[in-house]
């Protein structure tokens, strides 16, 4: 199988669409159909299940997609890095973020590549859905979010910044003819829920219960924040969120009120225990340097 019709099947595999899949990848769908048929007569067994309206793995194209990706994804990180080397750089440090606050976050980027001009830094947006899934994979090295994080496999590193707490509300929401609320006003209301989100961040970003033990309503089950707006443009749930959102999500059908009874987010460096290396370590030692940042 050419290194081509491994890239074809694994991103198939990803997007079960053929369309998509061509897409992607900038080929037609006759490419896409004639190398999977390719690959499916040299097994001797189909890999996908075809129907005209869903496109799923078989046992056997499951197998071989496991089997597949990380043989591929050496074969890429090995090209990446001897591409890298060409250029001077001996290592890439991979930063996912869940705020979206980066321009405040400037000072440890510029500190980084300042001090450090053999390293390439990356900077990349980390969904809240399932959010140490990047880290465990491999696709980012260091992981931006907010504590507590309470994985054996993850340390733990610097506190970078602590934000207060916001609520968005429709524009026209009852809640905006005030300028603060509190936790008690909120549990009239539904917020929305995420996706494989770790249990105790429970009551850490959206907690269960009021001071005065009042429950809070769970909502919509959301994967991402555009999800969160929509919905709550739409009156049909409140969102809590870090206070930077004002600045960095304004929009004119959302109104945030801060919220004056609950704890701030404080937002640290998470990695992996077992792939700690320089580049991190000296990361780590800079936000510590350097010290949580006003925001």
């Amino acid at each position: 199988m050419e290194l081509r019709d491994i890239e074809i099947f694994l991103t198939l595999a990803e997007e079960l669409h053929f369309g998509r899949t061509a897409e992607r990848l900038c080929v037609s769908p006759a490419r896409i159909t004639q190398a999977i048929k390719k690959q499916e007569r040299q097994i001797g067994a189909p890999l996908f299940e075809r129907t005209n309206r869903t496109v799923r793995l078989t046992p056997l194209g499951r197998q071989l997609r496991d089997d597949l990706w990380p043989v591929y994804t050496g074969l890429q990180d090995g090209m990446h890095r001897a591409k890298l080397a060409a250029q001077g750089v001996t290592a890439v440090l991979r930063v996912g973020t869940l705020p979206i606050n980066l321009r405040d976050l400037r000072p440890y980027w510029d500190t980084f590549r300042t001090h450090h001009p053999q390293w390439k830094l990356q900077i990349q947006h980390a969904s809240f859905v399932d959010p140490f899934a990047g880290l465990r994979r491999g696709d980012i090295d260091v992981l931006i979010c907010f504590l507590p994080v309470e994985e054996p496999d993850l340390t733990v590193g610097p506190v970078l910044f602590a934000d207060p707490r916001v609520v968005a509300v429709a524009a026209e929401h009852e809640l905006t003819r005030r300028t603060s609320v509190s936790l008690e006003m909120l549990a009239d209301f539904q917020h929305c829920d995420a996706l494989s989100r770790p249990d105790y961040w429970m009551d850490g970003y959206i907690p269960t219960h009021t001071r005065a033990g009042r429950r809070i309503e769970r909502g919509p089950v959301v994967r991402n924040t555009e999800e969160i707006l929509t919905l709550t443009s739409m009156g049909e749930a409140v969102s809590l969120f870090p206070a930077h959102m004002r600045r960095y999500w304004s929009r004119p059908d959302i109104a945030y009120l801060p919220v004056s009874d609950i704890d701030t987010l404080r937002y640290a460096l998470v990695w992996r225990t077992e792939t700690e290396n320089d580049p991190i370590r000296a990361l780590a030692r800079i936000a510590t340097d350097l010290g949580p940042l006003a925001t």
